[in-house]
């Protein structure tokens, strides 16, 4: 991943191929968060699925917001509190001219340290502006609260989920991009590998997914009734913008256009097929049938596996991550039944699980990429003679980042909930969550059923519809 670094005595031009690179990066990652909300809207029903695509929009609008204030400051100011958080100055705003006169250092060994005084104009290897740097990282601070949203769709107040998502950037993903990305401890004491966000991101948002679940109980009808994806296409579309996105997510996090940056595009992509074969397989051999919301999701696992790994494992390496990440959470999606939580849309089961996999998965697979890194030699796995030691860092980043999202969501969902503004009611969840939150229904043709019944396709009659439908044996 890329990291800040202050460079008081080094003076180079900016380089306009690793800015442009950055800048495009920067909008295929914005770009996610809309394909996100396509993927998690088509797997709703009908009735709810405005609600699910404005329960992604509205992070963009309020973390753009909190990042511009004090975000960007607490992610990769100058370390504070013995690297639990960070603050510079400088960084507030977004706007001070030291800031937009200095640039940042890419590259995924780079130590990150920054001074509360960067001098203007200032560069260090990659030459980026610092600026573009912070438009890049936004768009990661976007999308991870987003990803929690599938967890808790159809149940859920709007505003009271926007009120959630300002207090849950501020309060957890904050901090814990300061951890893994920016001046705190995962990155510069246990120096843990996590090259755009498995940590972070990732299993950030699958422990606050699970922490929600439990927080707010299970949908009206879960398990009673089917809740099928009202629109397919909508889940493989998606999916598709995800997968085309992550590789400004993945590639763009090296900093420059490079051979490392080369070597995430290729595991992102190789991982990504791999996952998407494994999890058919499982289908195949478990239900007898592969599906198209199964290739979806056995794509968005792949591409949550590899996230953390695709620079420091080879082609060879990530295809065996996305191959098991595939199977692993294909199987994990059934734990919610086991175990009694409404995640709905499979969040901890694909993220949370996938998250964990492609870190862990660093400390077997992880190889020497010097050559591609400028001679920066790579922790080795255990499969590369690397011994235990990787895979025991790799787990104390992802135990630490999941204890404390799950606990600090724990808690701010708990409030919320207590103070009434949360949950809808049961009767505003039966009508559904366009119609009750915005006024609004997706579809707004008709069709004229026997017996002079009008049904509108995302209405409150839905269930009812369906069950006079099957009682006349249609």
């Amino acid at each position: 991943m890329l990291h800040l670094l202050a460079a008081d005595d080094v003076t180079v031009s900016i380089d306009s191929g690793n800015t442009a690179w950055m800048l495009a990066s920067a909008a295929l990652v914005l770009l996610m968060t809309p394909g996100l909300a396509f993927f998690y809207s088509g797997m709703v029903r009908a009735k709810n699925s405005l609600n699910m695509l404005m329960m992604n929009f509205i992070c963009l609008a309020v973390v753009g917001v909190l990042w511009t204030f004090y975000g960007f400051s607490w992610a990769f100011g100058e370390s504070r509190w013995s690297g639990l958080i960070g603050s510079t100055k400088n960084f507030y705003g977004l706007g001070n001219p030291t800031f937009l006169g200095s640039v940042w250092n890419g590259g995924a060994e780079a130590a990150a340290t920054i001074g509360t005084n960067l001098p203007a104009g200032t560069t260090y290897g990659a030459g980026v502006p610092i600026i573009v740097f912070a438009m890049f990282q936004l768009m990661f601070a976007m999308i991870t609260p987003a990803l929690i949203s599938g967890a808790i769709a159809d149940r859920v107040k709007f505003w009271g989920w926007t009120l959630f998502v300002a207090l849950w950037v501020t309060l957890v993903y904050f901090p814990v991009a300061n951890w893994v990305f920016g001046t705190g401890w995962i990155l510069n004491k246990i120096r843990a590998e996590d090259f755009a966000g498995g940590t972070a991101v990732h299993i950030n948002a699958g422990a606050a997914a699970l922490a929600l679940v439990f927080v707010l109980g299970k949908r009206v009808g879960w398990r009673r009734d089917p809740m099928k994806p009202h629109n397919v296409p909508f889940v493989l579309l998606g999916a598709s913008l995800l997968w085309f996105g992550w590789y400004g997510f993945n590639a763009g996090s090296e900093g420059g256009a490079d051979g490392v940056a080369g070597l995430a595009f290729t595991t992102t992509t190789i991982a990504t097929c791999a996952a998407t074969l494994g999890w058919l397989l499982v289908e195949q051999l478990r239900d007898g049938k592969p599906t198209t919301v199964g290739a979806a999701s056995g794509a968005v696992a792949g591409l949550v596996a590899i996230t953390p790994a695709c620079a420091f494992v080879s082609p060879l390496g990530g295809m065996a991550v996305g191959l098991i990440a595939g199977m692993l959470c294909c199987l994990a999606v059934g734990l919610k039944f086991k175990f009694g939580f409404d995640d709905a849309l499979d969040v901890v089961g694909v993220h949370l699980v996938g998250g964990i996999t492609g870190t862990l998965l660093i400390g077997f697979f992880g190889f020497d990429h010097g050559a591609l890194a400028g001679g920066v030699e790579a922790k080795r796995g255990l499969f590369y003679g690397g011994g235990g030691k990787l895979l025991l860092v790799q787990a104390v980043a992802a135990g630490s980042v999941l204890a404390y999202s799950f606990t600090v969501t724990f808690i701010i969902g708990t409030i919320l909930k207590t103070l009434g503004i949360f949950r809808v009611s049961e009767e505003e969840e039966l009508m559904g969550l366009d119609e009750s939150e915005h006024a609004e229904s997706a579809y707004s043709f008709s069709t004229v059923l026997s017996g002079g019944l009008t049904h509108t396709p995302g209405s409150s009659a839905d269930d009812s519809v369906s069950s006079e439908l099957s009682g006349k044996g249609v």
